[in-house]
């Protein structure tokens, strides 16, 4: 299992890539992902499978949430992905639930070097004497 992560370039959206892994999906014929980002409708994000026996779904997703979700295989077991950001307490059921955190990463300040900062420094005013 596993979520990748690809942020927009406007750092407005994030598109997660879900992905349940043969031995995961168990000879699954259906996997749906299901969750608040999808008002947990079951049927909203069939995932498409692999030759190799794998799941996976792309959604887009709005920037700096948590969004819960699990899998439902075959229309009756649920579980969740082994990658999962964190988890929480489902209030729902006496499980927990996968959570994707879609934070935008901070980028790094650019070094700068004394080569660049001297470029940028102002030159000195000259002083003249009478």
């Amino acid at each position: 299992m596993s979520l990748k992560k690809s942020f927009s370039a406007d750092g407005k959206t994030c598109t997660v890539t879900f992905n349940v892994n043969p031995t995961a999906a168990a000879g699954a014929t259906k996997i749906t992902l299901v969750g608040e980002f999808n008002g947990w409708d079951k049927e909203a994000a069939p995932m498409k499978k692999a030759a190799d026996g794998s799941f996976s779904v792309k959604e887009k997703l709005e920037v700096n949430k948590q969004y819960q979700f699990r899998y439902l295989i075959d229309g009756k077991t649920w579980i969740n992905d082994w990658k999962a950001d964190t988890y929480v307490r489902s209030e729902l059921a006496n499980d927990d639930n996968s959570v994707v955190d879609t934070t935008a990463p901070v980028k790094a300040a650019k070094k700068t070097t004394a080569k660049t900062t001297a470029a940028k420094k102002p030159a000195a005013k000259k002083t003249e004497k009478k």
